[in-house]
């Protein structure tokens, strides 16, 4: 099983390259974030055509998080339920069920400036994640949350730590949310794969960061032990990033291997 996040930074001014991408990488599951698309705008028959199912959830202009699936998707949920979601109506999250596969894509907050309001609720946002998944999922069963996180883990995950100091996506408060969602039970599946610096799956489109390298490590594939130990390839397609007018992000996929027969 193929599986895959994409921040797209527009859904309707990537169209072309989704589909391009999906046609030679053939992921089983994308999980897309930024599509900037009302649900009654979501390409829905270009991606059956392709032979994908989806499900969309979106609110126009900003965020929206879409599900694309060739082996099924069941079981559809959005947002947080009962929680009290402290960006609620942003559509930043979406959830369904893909082969026996609980599939989590989601659009953290950006935060903007430490310090700010939207800085403390992203922090509340993501202590309403850690939440959502305690009273809704079971870290024993097969788990996998992915998307755009806006936090790099570690100084290894951004291009020089010196200068991030006093930025947002760096900061200890970011960092102990996500591991939060580590102790509850999930692994961060990219790392199980590759541990090497310099890995990046962002670049700010200003200055030329992309070509200088100049990159940050926060498009996360989180999976539950059991899922995440059925790594068996992982890979950033920085060539996703190339070429004329690219998403921001490039797409991070992660090969499972088949469960073992009884």
């Amino acid at each position: 099983m193929r599986i895959a996040t994409w921040n797209v930074n527009s859904l309707k001014a990537r169209l072309p390259r989704v589909e391009e991408w999906l046609a030679y990488a053939r992921p089983d599951v994308l999980c897309l974030q930024e599509t900037k698309l009302a649900d009654s705008a979501f390409p829905q028959l270009s991606f059956a055509s392709l032979g994908y199912e989806s499900v969309h959830h979106g609110q126009g202009r900003w965020n929206g998080v879409a599900i694309l699936s060739r082996v099924g998707i069941d079981d559809v949920s959005t947002g947080f339920g009962d929680i009290d979601d402290p960006y609620v109506g942003d559509a930043r999250l979406l959830a369904a069920t893909c082969a026996g596969v609980r599939v989590v894509t989601v659009y953290v907050p950006n935060g903007r400036e430490v310090g700010s309001e939207f800085y403390e609720r992203k922090l509340t946002w993501l202590g309403c994640l850690r939440d959502w998944l305690a009273a809704t999922a079971d870290p024993s069963r097969d788990l996998a949350l992915l998307g755009d996180f806006n936090v790099a883990p570690e100084d290894r995950d951004v291009w020089d730590p010196k200068a991030f100091v006093g930025a947002t996506h760096v900061t200890d408060p970011e960092r102990a949310s996500l591991a939060a969602l580590r102790e509850w039970g999930l692994v961060d599946a990219f790392r199980r794969v590759y541990e090497d610096d310099g890995l990046f799956t962002y670049w700010d489109y200003r200055a030329g960061d992309f070509h200088q390298g100049r990159g940050m490590r926060i498009d996360l594939v989180y999976m539950t032990e059991p899922l995440a130990a059925r790594a068996t390839f992982a890979l950033v397609d920085r060539n996703a990033r190339k070429g004329k007018a690219p998403s921001d992000h490039a797409p991070v996929l992660v090969d499972l291997s088949e469960l073992a027969e009884a």
